[in-house]
């Protein structure tokens, strides 16, 4: 992915030097997976679950980590930036997030999160929050390396937003209020992977607008998507594999709406509350 030396967005809030606070402790869907598992790409940490047992809240940092984040600051603001200009087109009125870089823990409208839950997106303040140390993980522990699955990442996150933009979000959080627990599953499995739709979506035009992908990047997308299905993570996590339990979607079906998004850049093509294969 080029990204170097292009512009970044003034959205960008740098919390690393603050203390963040502790953990909303709650129920939450999806418990099968633990800590960074739990809310991987589009959790709420509203509905997080408390402070894993044992789980760092501070840790040493050294200078060398901390320029390899001062590069990752750079270029989460060059995502940015480009999520910025292609909804900027497609959305008339669009109303541009805030992204919040911190380290260990932070205090957003939604409550407490620390780093375990992952990169989310925040409704009530309209901001993505992201700890840098993620994209290690994704690396390293996930096996999902590469710019362009990490700016996969924050498109994603950056889909949740438009949701929130567009009233999807407050309707299925109202669905859910009124569901079980299973049928409240289902509704968000369809809702990230709307997310994961709008993703493609935002890739297809950025291509077009600044012609920044090389070889390789949709596919370092793809297996960043396959990464973190729910069927692989409980799988890995568990030994086995409960479909009432998924959140986010199965690795085909994340790949699948991923690419279609990628393949159309037709914003009206990723209604997957209507998809008959998601019943």
């Amino acid at each position: 992915m080029l990204w170097r030396g292009r512009e970044g967005s003034g959205n960008v809030e740098d919390r690393r030097g603050m203390s963040g606070g502790g953990m909303v402790a709650g129920g939450g869907i999806g418990a099968v997976i633990i800590g960074i598992l739990y809310f991987l790409l589009g959790g709420d940490p509203s509905q997080a679950p408390s402070m894993l047992p044992g789980q760092n809240q501070g840790s040493e940092y050294s200078a060398q980590q901390k320029a390899g984040d001062d590069s990752l600051a750079e270029f989460v603001s060059v995502v940015l930036k480009d999520t910025e200009d292609v909804w900027g087109e497609l959305l008339s009125g669009y109303q541009k997030p805030r992204l919040v870089i911190f380290r260990d823990g932070v205090q957003t409208a939604c409550g407490g999160a620390n780093a375990a839950v992952g990169p989310f997106y925040c409704p009530g303040d309209q901001k993505v929050y992201i700890d840098l140390s993620f994209f290690r993980d994704l690396r390293n522990r996930f096996r999902a390396p590469g710019d362009f699955a990490m700016a996969y990442v924050i498109a994603h996150e950056v889909g949740h937003h438009v949701q929130n933009l567009l009233g999807t979000s407050d309707k299925v959080r109202s669905l859910q209020q009124r569901s079980g627990e299973r049928e409240g599953n289902r509704m968000s499995v369809k809702l990230e992977l709307q997310a994961d739709f709008y993703a493609g979506v935002w890739a297809n035009h950025a291509q077009r607008m600044k012609r920044f992908l090389e070889p390789g990047d949709i596919e370092e997308a793809l297996n960043a998507a396959n990464a973190i299905g729910d069927d692989r993570l409980q799988e890995q996590s568990q030994g086995r594999v409960v479909p009432d339990a998924f959140t986010h979607g199965t690795s085909a079906q994340r790949m699948y709406w991923f690419k279609k998004g990628f393949q159309s850049g037709d914003i009206r093509q990723g209604n997957t509350f209507e998809d008959p294969n998601l019943e």
